[in-house]
């Protein structure tokens, strides 16, 4: 099996040598290149071209955002933002650049390791609660946003899914909300993140707010009784 293979972006030496302990320790895991803020952290991801970048924010120059924007853009990686606060704005600001999730700085050996594989994977780290949440805190400002053309790619379910995944529901719950199987809402959100060219459910909520699908303080519908 190809381990997956990691770039670190972090400030701090010490917390660089131990991020790449924890995850070499693990196995299955290879940090490819090590960077000390956001420019030389772009550069390290379009050379090693690596499965995941673990980025820090709160970097001097080239922050963790605009570092992050740059190697979404240049599809030199997918991004796992690392912070030290819970919902703090600069997580929110990461989302909206293109980061595939975040994960605060005193979590558990055992669940950085999990994160790395989930987002290698493929998969979004962020549950869409979690997402909501930031949204509703720090997207409140958004602007009304005139309808996206790309909507009208989506057929009329598609666009219910979609709607239901920003509002937080997993595809259990969206099945339950529109009668549908599990399968079938999952065919529909692969279908919704290809025609938006989106990576994950994370981005897709992000999306929707931005494009006014959803409003912050929307309410998810109820499912049956």
């Amino acid at each position: 099996m190809t381990a997956i293979r990691v770039v670190v972006v972090d400030d701090q030496d010490l917390v660089r040598s131990g991020l790449r302990m924890i995850l070499e320790a693990a196995g299955g895991i290879e940090v490819v290149a090590e960077a000390a803020d956001g420019e030389a952290g772009v550069a390290a991801a379009r050379r090693a071209r690596p499965d995941v970048v673990l980025m820090d924010v709160r970097m001097g120059a080239v922050d963790g955002i605009e570092a992050t924007r740059r190697i979404v853009t240049a599809d030199a990686g997918r991004v796992l933002v690392l912070t030290t606060f819970d919902l703090d704005e600069y997580v929110y600001a990461a989302l909206r650049a293109g980061a595939s999730g975040f994960l605060l700085k005193d979590a558990p050996r055992e669940e950085l390791v999990r994160a790395v594989r989930v987002v290698a994977a493929g998969d979004a780290l962020l549950a869409p609660r979690v997402t909501r949440r930031l949204l509703e805190r720090f997207g409140g400002d958004l602007s009304v946003p005139a309808p996206a053309p790309e909507l009208d790619e989506l057929t009329a379910r598609e666009r219910e899914v979609l709607a239901l995944v920003a509002t937080g529901r997993s595809n259990l719950e969206i099945a339950q909300v529109l009668v549908l199987t599990e399968a079938t809402v999952k065919t529909h959100v692969s279908s919704v993140l290809r025609k938006l060219g989106l990576r994950d459910r994370v981005q897709a909520v992000v999306w929707a707010y931005e494009h006014g699908v959803v409003r912050a303080g929307a309410q998810a519908p109820r499912s049956p009784s």
